[in-house]
């Protein structure tokens, strides 16, 4: 599976009907009831516990390739801006054809899809571990594998994204974001120990290996949902102007465009934590991969601590999502100048509760405030600005870093964050104003 911080993956059901047949209208309210249940209420559907458990597996050997594959673009080539070209190479086909992933993800079967993308994915996996075992990996083999890896995350983004409200319907919907966000947190805490301490024994190329065998879970899961339990939406028809119809859905909707302006700019530059640490590790403190793992870990147990926290929140408002956006940003400025190591670790559990909250809050909103049949190309575009605005910020963090040190590099990646969240603060409470100066006698 791929990272998206946040962030996965059919039969006939025992009924005899599709597995991937829409046949119940959806919802369209646009207010959600309560969360029932408390914090784990979305576990209580078979199928979203059998999906959970699936990638409780795989999100492990995510991690554990994510780091193994920084480190050996570090070893490789000695470069930060490197890693930061590995990173662009993996989300540059999202920034480039995204939004036609959400097309294909309204027009077909979602869990058949993700059975696909995620079998996909494991292969890709499966290469990069024998050319690395072998000893025939050089850095350019590591770029083309991440470009067809997010050239497969096109579909499956969208598809993961938008088939959590089939299974769980929309009472559940933001209680699953948050355990779905919870889930790829706790294998983020797990993943890059295990990584660390598998490339400190055997070399990265098992870690490699060990992702490839996880894909196995998620197909596994996906295989055993009864589909006669799931929330299917109509499938949209093949027809011209769909893709401007999704654009068109979302300008027409303040409360889609705002949160997806705030996750562009902090996706493109707040989340560029790979490019950043792997510079404060091998640069600035001086560390091995295994402490090099440690502050994935450290960060990984802030997010998981905001996802548990945001899966108990009712609906989130739009000022309370700039607060927490001003927030992370000015957080990573000053965790950027912490003077040691453990102290640096520890700032960015902080770090990672703060950009958690953000992330879960602003994925939750837009699928809430989105009509289900749109799901799909919204959530594209949600993905396309939070991940494919990578291959613009990576490059440049990572340039930054080469040039003027890794604490420069991640000040800027919160100074960024923040304006554009004050930014986005100042425009809507002057619209807010303007409406009331309208509205007032």
């Amino acid at each position: 599976m791929t990272a998206l911080p946040t962030a996965t993956r059919g039969t006939v059901d025992d009924t005899g009907s599709d597995a991937d047949s829409p046949t119940r209208t959806p919802d369209r309210t646009t207010s959600p009831p309560p969360p029932r249940g408390g914090m784990f209420s979305a576990l209580a559907i078979p199928n979203y516990r059998y999906y959970f458990a699936g990638q409780v597996v795989s999100n492990t050997g995510t991690w554990m390739q994510r780091i193994a594959q920084d480190w050996l673009v570090l070893s490789l080539t000695g470069s930060p801006f490197a890693v930061g070209i590995t990173t662009a190479m993996q989300f540059l086909p999202m920034l480039l054809f995204g939004l036609y992933g959400g097309v294909i993800a309204d027009r077909f079967g979602k869990r058949r899809l993700l059975i696909l993308t995620q079998a996909t994915m494991g292969l890709l996996a499966a290469v990069l571990a024998i050319l690395t075992l072998t000893g025939a990996v050089q850095v350019w083999h590591v770029y083309l594998l991440a470009l067809l890896l997010g050239t497969v995350t096109v579909v499956d983004n969208p598809s993961r994204q938008s088939f959590v409200a089939e299974m769980v319907g929309r009472d559940r919907l933001r209680n699953a974001v948050s355990l779905n966000s919870a889930n790829f947190q706790s294998a983020r805490l797990i993943g890059p120990a295990v990584a660390g301490a598998v490339i400190a024994a055997v070399g990265s190329g098992w870690a490699f290996a060990i992702n490839a065998c996880s894909f196995a879970a998620v197909i596994g899961g996906l295989l055993m949902m009864r589909t006669s339990q799931l929330h299917p939406v109509p499938r949209l028809p093949r027809e011209k102007g769909q893709l401007r119809e999704g654009l068109r859905y979302v300008r027409a909707h303040p409360r889609l465009i705002w949160p997806i302006v705030l996750v562009a700019f902090i996706g493109t530059f707040g989340y560029n934590f790979p490019t950043v640490l792997s510079g404060y590790a091998y640069h600035v403190f001086h560390v091995d991969a295994g402490k090099y793992g440690l502050l994935n870990t450290a960060l990984a147990v802030g997010s998981l601590a905001g996802a548990l926290l945001a899966s108990r929140r009712g609906r989130v408002r739009m000022n309370a999502l700039v607060g927490v956006a001003v927030g992370f940003g000015v957080l990573e400025a000053v965790t950027a100048f912490a003077p040691e190591y453990w102290l640096f670790t520890a700032m960015l559990t902080v770090v990672g509760l703060i950009g958690l909250t953000f992330n879960t809050s602003a994925n939750s909103m837009v699928q809430l405030e989105t009509d289900p049949a749109m799901r799909g190309r919204v959530m594209s575009l949600y993905m396309m600005v939070f991940t494919g605005g990578t291959p613009i910020g990576g490059p440049i963090v990572g340039w930054v870093t080469e040039q003027f040190g890794p604490r420069v590099g991640f000040f800027g990646c919160g100074a960024v964050s923040a304006i554009a969240a004050i930014v986005v603060g100042v425009v809507l409470s002057r619209g807010t104003r303007r409406r009331a100066a309208i509205a007032a006698p």
